[in-house]
């Protein structure tokens, strides 16, 4: 795609859209049903891209409008809520222009992510918890879907592991720097002396992947397991085996579904979330960091994390891979991940663009 390639090209991308709207007028289009479904996806992508970028044009000409008018009448309240708008309309600059640094092949995609509690027991699982919120909370300020496919809680408290989709407009390409282990720091909740815990958590990120692409995955190879759905879900959830599990052996890749009722239901989305496993699998084997991202997973424990987050003795969330660090943990486990996130989408189009880095400060 013209507009594709770690920079992110305006005049070839709106000759492109012209394009796209020039075939969706074409009758004959949805003959071809998948074909036409992946250029809607990428004539959507673009008018957002471009719509977006005119709505700040306008509001950023407005906003220094209405301060040129505030000035001359000397109206000084006016004239600080304006430029209280052209410093948010920066810091949306400041994202768009990250975000059009997301061009690789599923970038545009939903994402699956998992996340895994690690030895610790009921520390480590109150802490997949914690991350649980953690991008919950990320997701619903983007206005994203979450929706719960696999959980399996702790014995005490927290979660010893979950399956989320979460469904958005990049939400793959924003998300899959995430994965690695993620590290806590803190004073524990659950130790009557309040002494000082590290507790370690997993999260893998993986893209949604439809008809479109095609995935073979010999039947033979599969091992399909059935279960009842855990956690509060009726009498019909309790007494039947709706949940499904799905091996692929010779990966060793395992997906499961309980979300449904439907255990018909419930395979289908395992086995859509097995070839978004494999796909992602397939996009790690083309990128140049894969042996490192591998390697990360031999472990979720010391030496392995991407992530720390120190709430104790001093507060502070360093990211190992970027050195981009904050000393307000709280807002970071609320949600606010964008510029660990936009770090490391930088630094990963810094080995093409030695200035990307910029963006991020």
């Amino acid at each position: 795609m013209p507009c594709c390639g770690g920079i992110f090209d305006w005049d070839q991308a709106v000759l492109r859209l012209a394009e796209l709207d020039s075939q969706a007028e074409n009758p004959d289009l949805w003959t071809n049903a998948e074909a036409a479904q992946e250029m809607m996806r990428e004539r959507g992508r673009l008018a957002g891209i471009i719509e977006g970028v005119q709505a700040l044009e306008r509001e950023c000409a407005d906003a220094l409008e209405l301060i040129e008018l505030a000035e001359t009448e000397g109206d000084a309240a006016v004239a600080k809520d304006a430029l209280k708008s052209l410093s948010a309309l920066a810091e949306e600059a400041k994202r768009r222009e990250i975000e059009s640094l997301l061009s690789g092949e599923a970038d545009g995609r939903d994402a699956f992510m998992e996340i895994n509690a690690g030895s610790g027991g009921t520390e480590a699982q109150d802490w997949a918890e914690i991350l649980l919120r953690m991008y919950s909370r990320w997701a619903e300020a983007r206005k994203f879907k979450v929706e719960i496919l696999d959980q399996s809680d702790g014995e005490q408290a927290g979660i010893k592991s979950v399956t989320l989709q979460i469904t958005g407009a990049n939400a793959y390409g924003w998300l899959k720097t995430e994965s690695g282990v993620h590290r806590l720091v803190r004073i524990s909740p659950f130790d009557s002396a309040a002494r000082r815990h590290t507790s370690f958590a997993s999260v893998w990120v993986y893209p949604v992947v439809d008809d479109t692409i095609e995935i073979d995955i010999n039947p033979a190879d599969l091992k399909v397991d059935t279960y009842r759905a855990s956690g509060a879900g009726g009498q019909h959830v309790n007494k039947t085996e709706s949940a499904i599990r799905i091996t692929h052996i010779p990966t060793g890749i395992i997906a499961a579904c309980q979300t449904d009722r439907s255990q018909h239901r419930n395979r289908a989305t395992a086995m859509t979330m097995l070839k978004a496993r494999m796909y992602e699998m397939e996009l790690q084997k083309r990128e140049a960091a894969s042996a490192a991202t591998e390697a990360a997973k031999t472990d979720i424990g010391w030496g392995h994390q991407i992530r720390s987050y120190v709430l104790a003795p001093y507060q502070l969330v360093k990211d190992l891979r970027t050195n981009y660090e904050t000393g307000n943990p709280a807002a970071v486990l609320d949600g606010d991940l964008d510029p660990f996130m936009a770090a490391s989408l930088a630094a990963r189009v810094g080995a093409t663009r030695s200035d990307a880095s910029a963006m991020a400060e």
